[in-house]
């Protein structure tokens, strides 16, 4: 089903999606290929944050291109969790400094749990949050890769290989490097190894090779307790491929076919033209097909995003205001070297406003090759919902939602007497985002009944201005007033005078809502008054407007 949508999408106006250009690539570089692997990783150093997140989706849109063009496919996630504990984050106890140099794996729960690692503790809810968002992923420990004997002939073919990958680091390495380094070939390819080993005595990388055999045999130097050891690959499990052999080992271990990678990565000369070089002159594959993907921003945040230093958001705290297929969307509708910042501010406004217009445009058969292959692929199922109604605006269910207390059955009625219907199942799903959203990060937009009468502007309310809002008190109390309309035309028609034009009666109505307001809220201004009176909780107003 999916391939037939697929080849009906292709007959679309409009030059392919980027994911759908990258398939076309990889079937071009690996034909044979029975199943076709794209893959993406990380180090579980601290959260793994919404930027880490583009790497996921990025190889997940090329897997789903490939398997629309039929291709059996799987996406890798490789948890680099064998890597070494660089430095505590922020919000981490200060004690864990005595961990450095052990691998992640190795690390204890950061936060006290009895079980699992500092690792496992990132892992687990950043897999939770890829479930959630419906993407499904085959994942790597490399802890466990290493200690099950996986990559044992690998790390000997770089090992007896160590002079050439020595070369092709040095011929990458730009002149200003090397002699900051004070480093020149022949020492540099001596003295190279592409491991490192963690000591049997202190389980850090705090070593030093000093020997290998040319077989499977190395000789270390443990530099904190002086002392000097033997491992055996094949039987020791202690040594680990160094960052750019190890990546390339991977891509000739897994097939696979796919990869993209960070700015940082994707410069000249760095990791993944060595790790590029190092694949095909050392492990005699050819370098997956490579997209470099640009940042991604978080407006309404304060602060630089890092997982290690303790900074990240992750994709489960975007999940709080982001709907699923939206915040997919966002990832997938621009080409991954575009920078693009998601929302806690009043951005994200705009960005739902633009996604229901997209689904709008789709209903009326109105989108390009590129723009519906990212709309579906933003639902899990890659099927577009056949909406007969417009999803309620973000911007009205946060405006409207906190009036209503959030009552659905209120804010859905509330909804339908302004305007066009909405779709019912739309403002189910938003309200609990905006909610999260108006609550947990932009309080100072919330508009709240004041707790108690504001005597002390109501002492400063003219005289015919109270005889106004007292004549409204008593609409409230007799309940005279049912609808919304009903509401509004009696709060205009309060302070209209006759005998006044528009213009003079418009400044008349603007003073007496501004009055109103102030008793109710504190402010000058709010919500469209007649909804914000019908909405509201009517004994309350009544009391609180009562204090004229």
């Amino acid at each position: 089903m999916v391939l037939v949508d697929f080849m009906a999408n292709r007959k679309k106006s409009g030059t392919p999606h980027w994911a759908e250009a990258a398939a076309e690539e990889v079937l071009g570089e690996f034909p044979d290929q029975k199943v076709c692997t794209t893959a993406a990783g990380i180090s579980p150093s601290g959260v793994i944050h919404f930027g880490n997140f583009r790497d996921v989706m990025t190889a997940f849109a090329v897997g789903r291109a490939l398997q629309h063009l039929g291709k059996k496919t799987r996406t890798l996630f490789t948890w680099d969790d064998y890597d070494r504990f660089r430095k505590v984050p922020e919000g981490i106890d200060q004690k864990f400094e005595k961990e450095l140099g052990k691998p992640l794996s190795a690390v204890p729960d950061p936060h006290g749990g009895k079980k699992g690692s500092y690792a496992e503790r990132f892992e687990k809810l950043f897999e939770a949050s890829v479930k959630e968002i419906g993407i499904e992923l085959e994942y790597r420990y490399q802890t466990k890769e290493y200690a099950a004997g996986k990559y044992d002939k690998h790390l000997v073919t770089a090992l007896k290989n160590r002079e050439k990958i020595a070369e092709i680091l040095f011929s990458l390495m730009s002149d200003k490097a090397k002699a900051a380094n004070d480093l020149e070939l022949d020492s540099y390819r001596k003295d190279f190894y592409p491991v490192s080993v963690y000591s049997r005595f202190t389980g850090t990388d705090h070593t030093r090779v000093v020997n290998y055999d040319g077989d499977k045999t190395l000789t270390y130097e443990c530099k904190d307790t002086n002392q000097t050891d033997q491992v055996v690959i094949g039987k020791d499990r202690l040594v680990k491929l160094s960052w750019k052999t190890d990546w390339a080992m991977r891509w000739m271990h897994e097939k696979v076919g796919f990869e993209p990678a960070g700015a940082d990565h994707a410069s000249p000369g760095g990791s993944r033209d060595a790790s590029s070089r190092i694949s095909r002159d050392i492990f005699n594959y050819p370098p997956p097909v490579f997209i470099g993907y640009g940042l991604v921003g978080l407006q309404g945040e304060a602060g630089k995003m890092s997982g290690s230093a303790g900074t990240g958001v992750s994709p489960s705290e975007l999940l709080d205001v982001y709907e699923v297929p939206l915040l997919r969307w966002q990832y997938l509708r621009r080409p991954p070297k575009q920078n693009f910042s998601l929302a806690f501010d009043t951005e994200i406004y705009r960005q739902y406003d633009e996604f229901d217009r997209e689904m709008l445009a789709y209903q009326n058969n109105q989108l390009d090759r590129a723009r519906d292959f990212a709309l579906r692929e933003s639902f899990p199922d890659g099927k577009v919902p056949d909406q007969r109604l417009r999803p309620a605006p973000f911007r009205q269910i946060v405006s409207l939602g906190q009036i209503v207390q959030w009552d659905v059955k209120k804010l859905t009625k509330l909804l339908s007497s302004l305007g066009p219907e909405y779709d019912a199942d739309s403002i189910k799903e938003r309200v609990p985002k905006a909610r999260n959203w108006l609550e947990n990060h932009n309080p100072d937009e919330m508009v709240a009944l004041l707790d108690k009468p504001n005597t002390a502007y109501a002492r400063k309310v003219k005289a015919g201005t109270k005889k106004l809002i007292k004549e409204l008190v008593k609409e409230l109390k007799n309940k005279r007033a049912h609808s919304v309309k009903e509401i509004e035309d009696l709060v205009y028609a309060l302070p209209k005078d006759p005998k006044l034009d528009d213009m003079a009666n418009r400044k008349r109505q603007r003073a007496f809502f501004g009055d109103v307001y102030h008793l109710l809220i504190g402010q000058d201004t709010g919500p469209r008054l007649s909804t914000f009176l019908w909405a509201a909780d009517r004994p309350k107003v009544i009391k609180l407007l009562s204090a004229v």
